[in-house]
């Protein structure tokens, strides 16, 4: 058994070798990845549960991840864990006519948004079984005063698109051995969540950044545009845009050029502005830029002109970054009118102590408009150089 500070160094790599392989686009590469990173996650619950099993109080099991369940979730998970004891796992699920509640998809919800700043930032939506989403992609008054009649009916729905939320699949697999289940129903909920959690985490943040469109959700560095060009599935990556200074001429001219208008030219309001950057692009670029020293000598950094949350990315490419309003990203994800439902897999085969599960979810994520994000040049941001007035000159010094 290895000992928990020694499974946390590995979680880095494992993470990195399984973004390595959403970016490859290599299925087999993945399913491999996201296996090896579940094996480790379901050996780190083990672990906790074995140090915390005499922690009956549901307070402080709660405080440590391992939540007091619903009925349903109760429920669900014994009839789970029955039909993994039985001598035929598979047939045993198939024949169940229940999928995972959605009291579950709602906590690994809150759980991304705690961990991931980026998906925190966009407000990811739990579509349940949702198959289609429509939202207001012009972000203006649509009603209308007059007579009615066929061109405003169609100016009227031209500022409504739909989404579909069955079109993308997101798969995450489940090692369960033996163990795990003599765990009871709540570790077996933990696990679960944290998997969901990994898998959703590594694989959205991906698809909200760079997404094609092509099989998955289209990307913040994407157009959009009614007009784009969409070959085999893939759109187009936006125009580089090149910013070098944060001073206010220069970040309130930017964000009145490209993100003040909609994609129809019509005006509207900029709250907080989100940027997605690179750690490495954040450390060289972004915080020299962004720090000030105050009079007493102490540094205050992310000081911008404009209200902006800065996002850290490891899926962010160096020299580059996104600009753009938050709130304009759609991105859902639920069990659809047959997800969330636990499937044994017959992709890997392993000792008769273990088996392997599959679960899957439906989800797609686009930007509402085409001016809602830029894809930015960085690499020359200058770094922030503070100005110095002297506003009392002593009497008999030379001025300059």
């Amino acid at each position: 058994m290895k000992s928990l500070d020694v499974m946390a160094d590995e979680k880095k790599d494992l993470a990195t070798a399984l973004s390595d392989a959403l970016n490859g686009n290599d299925e087999k590469a993945m399913e491999d990845a996201l296996f090896a990173f579940a094996e480790y996650i379901q050996e780190g619950v083990l672990a906790e549960a074995r140090g915390e099993r005499m922690a009956e109080d549901t307070s402080i099991l709660a405080g440590r991840g391992v939540n007091p369940l619903t009925s349903e979730e109760t429920t669900y998970y014994n009839k789970i864990i029955k039909a993994m004891k039985s001598g035929n796992a598979k047939m045993e699920l198939a024949n169940l006519d229940i999928v995972l509640p959605e009291t579950v998809i709602e906590r690994v919800f809150e759980d991304l948004t705690v961990a991931h700043p980026l998906l925190d930032a966009i407000g990811m939506t739990n579509t349940t079984v949702v198959t289609r989403w429509i939202f207001n992609a012009h972000e203006t008054q649509l009603a209308m005063w007059g007579e009615l009649c066929d061109d405003i009916i169609k100016q009227i729905n031209s500022g409504f698109r739909r989404i579909d939320m069955t079109m993308f699949k997101l798969s995450a697999f489940i090692p369960v051995c033996n163990a795990m289940l003599d765990l009871g129903p709540q570790w077996l909920d933990r696990y679960v969540r944290v998997i969901l959690a990994e898998a959703v985490a590594l694989a959205v943040e991906e698809a909200i950044i760079n997404g094609t469109g092509d099989k998955m959700p289209i990307g913040m560095n994407r157009s959009v545009a009614d007009d784009v060009t969409v070959t085999g599935g893939v759109y187009p990556l936006r125009e580089l845009v090149a910013l070098k200074s944060f001073e206010p001429v220069h970040y309130g001219a930017f964000v009145a050029d490209h993100l003040a208008k909609t994609d129809k030219g019509n005006p509207r309001t900029v709250g907080e502005i989100l940027l997605v950057c690179s750690p490495d692009d954040y450390l060289r670029k972004i915080m020299p830029a962004t720090t000030v020293r105050t009079p007493q000598g102490a540094y205050v950094n992310n000081v911008f002109p404009l209200p902006t949350r800065v996002v850290q990315s490891t899926r962010m490419p160096v020299g580059r970054a996104v600009i753009g309003l938050a709130r304009r990203y759609f991105m859902g994800i639920g069990g659809g009118t047959d997800g969330g439902r636990l499937e044994h897999s017959d992709e890997y085969r392993f000792l008769e102590d273990e088996r392997v599960y599959r679960i899957k979810l439906y989800g797609n994520g686009r930007p509402m408009d085409d001016c809602s994000f830029e894809w930015v040049d960085i690499s020359e941001l200058e770094a922030l150089v503070q100005q110095v007035y002297v506003t009392n000159m002593p009497a008999g010094l030379p001025e300059g």
